[in-house]
């Protein structure tokens, strides 16, 4: 699709606003709206928006950040492979952005344009990989100024699904008129907990998926005066909201077959094969920094607690949901097609180019490197006592972001991959939220993350 097409499309549409939209460091999706009497210039010139908003907070703050100020802009420039006409919305279409500097070359702060960095040194060893991601969040109501869950149905509950079956219907529907495929749908651990899957995808598309889910359930929720939130922790007392992302690599050589899943191999255990190892094993050895970007709110860190299936040790396993990283059991009659990792430790308050990209950035390194991963746990890690943890050099995730944040300072491949502005100006708005909250009660917590994600 190129300009031509999308001024057509929203001219047969009748939109009058299209919004530029994209996720911050703060794992915030923002964004500015242009008429569509505008929108050919726009189109090719981009918007402009000034550099402080990759310096600013998921708590409405600026960071200290060189360079991020009140000089300077970068322009939104939208990919019109991205345009969508949003059913949730009268008269009004999107588009995803790149950040680019004033001259057109992407900037060194976009963490769209980092994650096409990441896709093409995939491709110098020529692999491309594909991604799945599980939506998890909960629906509430604002009773009196609070939020409390739409209903209090129990986990995978056919009344779960019939209370919420239009909202839910309605979903679907907006999700399906913007071109995406839904695999699964049901209810979750918490009361008015939703789980959705997408099909997976290749990276970028992905991630921008992430992005629409986002916006497609909140949009259509406030239509029956409900609130969505994807927030990781939104009720303290009830469970968690994940991001799993699901990786698959294949090979592109071409002496390789089509379509061949370098993670597939039937004739060793649980049918991995050692590239896949390899890959866990660099996941593995930058977890703890890895956790900084996958779960990058204060409030993930409540959500990461043993025995909680959200995982809370560097441990994985085959079908072991209590570990980080999870290697999922092949559906029969296609086995290779199903071959894939996931990763537990991951929410939707992370930017979904900057955790996907980074979970690559990791996995690579072991590939390159030869990173074996160690044992494979079939136990949940936390039934083992700290002496036993310790012998077998298991240890727990990062407790709060500052932790993350200082094992990510410490990690030079994921700092080389982020390149330094985007690693400085990340650091240092996450450091910015932590540091807001040190003083906040729990609840407080909560509710502001709710809201925002």
């Amino acid at each position: 699709m190129d300009t031509r097409d999308v001024i057509q499309q929203a001219q047969a549409a009748k939109i009058r606003l299209v919004r530029f939209l994209y996720c911050d460091n703060g794992g915030i999706i923002r964004g500015k709206a242009t008429h569509t009497q505008k929108l050919a210039n726009r189109m090719r010139g981009g918007i402009g928006q000034t550099l402080a908003m990759q310096a600013f907070t998921g708590v409405e703050t600026l960071a200290s950040v060189e360079g991020m100020g009140p000089v300077g802009e970068f322009r939104l420039l939208p990919d019109p492979e991205t345009f969508m006409t949003l059913p949730y919305v009268p008269n009004t279409a999107s588009m995803l952005c790149d950040m680019v500097r004033l001259d057109g070359v992407p900037w060194e702060a976009c963490p769209r344009s980092f994650l096409k960095r990441m896709i093409a040194r995939l491709a110098e060893h020529h692999i491309r990989a594909e991604v799945g991601v599980e939506h998890e969040f909960y629906l509430a109501r604002d009773v009196e100024g609070q939020y409390v869950p739409a209903d209090y149905s129990a986990c995978y509950s056919s009344i779960g699904m019939d209370e919420q079956a239009m909202v839910v219907d309605s979903m679907l529907a907006a999700l399906e008129a913007q071109g995406f495929s839904v695999e699964l749908f049901h209810t979750e651990l918490g009361p008015s907990q939703q789980e959705l899957s997408l099909s997976h995808a290749d990276v970028l598309r992905a991630a921008d998926q992430v992005i629409r889910v986002r916006e497609t359930v909140r949009g259509v929720a406030r239509l029956f005066k409900l609130y969505a939130s994807f927030a990781p922790k939104p009720f303290l007392d009830q469970g968690g909201n994940g991001a799993h992302i699901h990786i698959s690599l294949w090979g592109t050589e071409q002496h390789t077959r089509p379509q061949k899943n370098l993670f597939y191999d039937p004739q060793q255990p649980g049918s991995l094969s050692q590239l896949g190892l390899y890959f866990i094993g660099g996941v593995m050895r930058h977890l703890h920094a890895l956790v900084a970007i996958t779960c990058g709110s204060p409030n993930s860190y409540r959500r990461l607690l043993p025995h909680f299936w959200s995982s809370a040790y560097d441990a994985y396993g085959f079908d072991n949901r209590e570990g980080a990283i999870r290697i999922p059991s092949l559906f029969s009659g296609r086995e290779e097609d199903s071959s894939n990792l996931e990763l537990k430790a991951a929410d939707h308050s992370g930017n979904p180019y900057l955790a996907i990209g980074a979970l690559i950035a990791a996995g690579l390194d072991g590939i390159i490197h030869k990173i074996e991963p160690g044992e494979a746990y079939s136990i949940d890690p936390g039934n083992y006592s700290e002496e036993e943890r310790e012998q077998r050099g298991i240890r727990r995730l990062p407790t709060s972001l500052n932790e993350a944040l200082d094992a990510l300072e410490r990690d030079q491949v994921l700092l080389d991959a982020l390149g330094p502005l985007l690693a400085t100006s990340y650091i240092a708005v996450k450091r910015e939220e932590a540091a807001f909250f040190l003083d906040k009660s729990p609840e407080e917590e909560a509710v502001q993350h709710f809201y925002k994600y």
